[in-house]
């Protein structure tokens, strides 16, 4: 009854187009597959650049409203962990700093399986096998160095255990940080760096807070000297004006790629499916760019300023052991510091 109602209807093109299959108000969400409703977004990116990724995904997808809890890494983690517990994870789509994260919310089956179709553009090794996450971006950390204290930087970790740099150097935590938390297993499992490093760290009086950010800001006030910072934040204050260089140490950097992936228990797979898909897609690498990331599409050029991946020295170490030696590692840098 009620398909031959609308067969017919389709005979009054004036009062029912909608009806018909013929755009109306609700033409625009057609158009983009039926993507509507509430998405929860939680990452550890800027807020800033939270606010621009939203803006650029809503003009393809205006009848998504994108909500965003934005912290440090472990904090967002946290949270999710915190919510498994009570039964009711929230979040739609995570990013967060670094893919050693993505394993242990892999590990527990917290994270959905999606083969996005822009990952035939992305390098397999940003890609995870089972298709739970997909790297962003590329981000080094490097030293930034305050030009108007330091007129001839050297390019070399070891300046930080230096005597002559004691109480003028600065660290995120890996307490707070994802990107610290990462540096710290893969630079503490080093032939030339290893726990000897952090060790002379302390002993060099290196101060530690709680973001790459503050760090950041303690190097560009003249406040510190040095400062261990992901690069795209240290390239974007000194285009801002700070008295701010970017180092690529010699003896190598330790990169990550600012994964995103679906939770399991989304209530909206549709818009998280396109949230990625838009994240990874060439104009949303396009918009990565521009806010000075280094994009993980080959294609498309790295902001001016930054090194490629094939012109440094990258620091590694196999992912599984990262992983299964992060909260140790996180303790051990605890006991070496406090907290």
């Amino acid at each position: 009854m009620k398909k031959n109602w609308l067969l017919n209807a389709c005979l009054v093109p004036v009062l029912l187009l909608s009806a018909c299959g013929t755009e109306s108000s609700s033409g625009e969400e057609r158009k983009q597959g039926g993507v509507g409703g509430t998405l929860e977004f939680y990452t550890s990116q800027p807020d800033e650049d939270v606010t621009k990724l939203i803006e650029g995904f809503n003009k393809k997808y205006p009848d998504v409203e994108v909500k965003a809890f934005r912290s440090g890494t472990e904090e967002v983690v946290g949270k999710v962990q915190a919510e498994k517990r009570a039964g009711d994870v929230k979040a739609d789509v995570m990013l967060v700093a670094d893919s050693v994260t993505f394993e242990k919310l892999k590990e527990q089956d917290l994270l959905l399986s999606y083969k996005s179709k822009e990952i035939e553009h992305i390098p397999d090794d940003f890609v995870d096998d089972d298709y739970m996450y997909t790297g962003t971006k590329m981000m080094a950390t490097v030293l930034a160095v305050n030009t108007t204290n330091v007129k001839e930087p050297k390019e070399t970790w070891s300046v930080l255990t230096d005597k002559k740099t004691k109480g003028k150097a600065v660290m995120p935590s890996p307490l707070y940080s994802g990107a610290a938390a990462y540096n710290v297993g893969v630079m503490s499992r080093q032939k030339k760096l290893n726990w000897n490093f952090f060790d002379e760290l302390k002993k060099n009086d290196m101060t530690v807070v709680q973001g790459n950010g503050a760090a950041l800001k303690a190097v560009a006030s003249g406040q510190k000297d040095y400062g261990l910072v992901v690069d795209y934040l240290a390239l974007r204050a000194k285009k801002e004006g700070s008295p701010i260089e970017l180092i690529y140490p010699k003896e190598g950097v330790p990169v990550i790629t600012e994964p995103v992936g679906i939770m399991e228990g989304t209530k909206n797979e549709k818009a998280a499916k396109a949230f990625v898909d838009y994240i990874l897609s060439e104009e949303g690498q396009k918009l990565s760019a521009n806010l000075g990331y280094a994009p993980i599409r080959q294609e498309i050029e790295a902001p001016e300023g930054l090194k490629s991946m094939e012109s440094i020295q990258i620091l590694d170490s196999p992912l599984s052991e990262l992983y299964k030696s992060r909260e140790e590692d996180k303790e051990r840098f605890k006991r070496i510091f406090g907290n």
